[in-house]
């Protein structure tokens, strides 16, 4: 651009000596007017050429010229007709105005031209967005187009991820190893501080630029979108990079457009992720589902054959069947979660009472609970406890439920089991005074193969039986949920859904 500039002088200067020279030799028979028009039209062209400098320049050397050479008396300054003062005023005045009109629709012009070129490039831009099929091929063609569009030499796009900032394209792709990226950590609290600030959500503005060196060589744009930072742009060329209020909202646009695909290529990467690990979740239902069906029959073996020892009086065999049906719960365990999670495990909501309930699970643990002491709690205030769920089903969360309660409880020390209704529930709650669940703990006790930190280590104990507990709970319209006791210790409340003794559900 300089350069031309230079030889836009160059030429129209010299074409104005010339037209000079020629009509110098024949001013005789040349007319005031044919020399102020032979000028117009040399500043009419240095104005096209050089720009408005060039067109004044000219202006004032046609002036000077046309009084000296082409008014009496010749070769001198002087006027002798104050009509020759109108023509020189005239002749000024007009190509002073031409000047600035050419020069201002030029500039109108490049402007429209500049401003066409930016939608185009906008719209390649949004083209980029909506055409690739990988979000990291989208963010490779539009740092190619911000490079192009800014005519810059090199554009870098980072993005953010917490406090971490990386590369994730660069263009040309060629220089992501040389040296001379813009420091990780600059850019991180770069990122940081455009956090704070207060911007506006459709761009870059001022306070989101800065520069890096003296001379204005990088420019640095943060990517914004969805009110925070997800990025940052960097910019590089060989001269400085010149950034009017115009080209600083075209940046802006450019820079929210990245900040999109950035955005875009975080979403689809976490996508991708969740995916896999639904993926990896699926197959290991799989996997558990066919290993705990092909376990059932050397199980079945192995039982019978510890059976037939044990009658022989063989102390290992009674031992190896306490294992076998250990590891059948277990089994058993693992293929009612399999059905859980797959939907196929059914429940058959009936008309049932609490105290039934209840007493059917004290008879089931009276095995494992021997003489430990059980203080039962149920409120007779109410015409009856009944309620609609699966007995069986219902069964195997409260023994869960008081299994559990026997493991962790002190041998001292009772097990409290109480039923009252609350509305539309009927509400269980099992009560142990052991060690109880941390609280950062306990929103994963009811995760499978989950196990609180300290819990005893006895077999059989998989960290199953809450997971199976509460999903058989959830099935009947209920819940099971965890609460510290007062005074040390856990409780485990069941609500399930409460009926009328007609048999209709109680509304709350």
């Amino acid at each position: 651009m300089a350069r031309s500039r230079v030889w836009a002088w160059v030429v129209w200067v010299t074409v104005c000596v010339t037209a000079t020279v020629v009509l110098r030799e024949r001013r005789d028979g040349v007319d005031t007017v044919h020399a102020v028009l032979t000028y117009l039209l040399v500043i009419l062209g240095g104005s096209v050429s050089g720009g408005r400098p060039l067109g004044l320049a000219l202006t004032l050397a046609g002036f000077l010229l046309i009084d000296y050479f082409f008014q009496l008396p010749y070769d001198t300054l002087s006027v002798s007709k104050p009509l020759d003062w109108i023509v020189l005023l005239a002749f000024l005045t007009t190509a002073v105005v031409t000047t600035h009109l050419l020069t201002q629709e030029r500039a109108r012009a490049a402007e429209a031209e500049r401003r066409a070129g930016e939608v185009a490039s906008l719209g390649r831009l949004g083209a980029e967005l909506l055409s690739a099929g990988r979000a990291e091929d989208s963010l490779a063609g539009i740092a190619d187009l911000i490079r192009t569009s800014l005519e810059v030499a090199h554009c870098r796009i980072y993005g953010r991820d917490d406090d971490a900032v990386r590369l994730l394209v660069a263009s040309p792709a060629d220089v992501i190893g040389e040296a001379g990226l813009a420091d990780l950590d600059d850019l991180r609290r770069f990122a940081e501080t455009t956090d704070r600030l207060d911007i506006a959500e459709d761009g870059a503005s001022g306070a989101t630029l800065q520069s890096h060196d003296p001379d204005g060589r990088t420019v640095l744009a943060a990517l914004r979108a969805h009110g925070r930072t997800v990025g940052a742009l960097y910019l590089t060329d060989e001269r400085p990079i010149a950034l009017d209020p115009a080209r600083r909202r075209f940046l802006g646009a450019l820079a929210y457009y990245a900040a999109l695909a950035v955005e875009r290529t975080r979403l689809v990467a976490q996508a991708e992720h969740a995916e896999a690990l639904r993926e990896a979740d699926r197959l290991k239902d799989v996997v558990l589902a066919s290993v705990s069906h092909d376990l059932r029959t050397p199980l079945t073996t192995i039982k019978a054959l510890a059976q037939e020892g044990a009658l022989r009086g063989d102390r290992n065999a009674v031992a190896i069947e306490e294992q076998a049906d250990r590891l059948g719960h277990l089994v058993a365990d693992l293929l009612d979660l399999s059905r859980l999670k797959g939907g196929a495990l059914p429940v058959h909501p009936e008309l049932n009472t609490a105290e039934d309930l209840v007493g059917a699970a004290m008879r089931q643990m009276a095995g494992l609970l021997k003489d430990r002491t059980v203080e039962t709690s149920v409120d007779f205030t109410e015409p009856a406890l009944a309620g609609r769920f699966d007995f069986v089903q219902s069964l195997r969360i409260l023994s869960n439920l008081l299994g559990n309660a026997v493991r962790y409880t002190p041998p001292a020390s009772p097990i409290e089991l109480s039923v009252k209704r609350d509305d539309a529930a009927l509400v269980f709650v099992v009560a142990d005074r052991g060690p109880g669940i941390p609280a950062t703990e306990r929103d994963r006790i009811f995760e499978p193969f989950y196990r609180p930190a300290g819990a005893a280590a006895d077999g059989g104990a998989a960290g199953l039986g809450l997971a199976i507990a509460r999903r058989l709970a959830e099935l009947q319209g209920g819940t099971l949920e965890y609460a510290a006791r007062p005074g040390g210790g856990s409780c485990f409340v069941l609500r399930l859904p409460a009926a009328t003794p007609s048999g209709a559900f109680v509304k709350s």
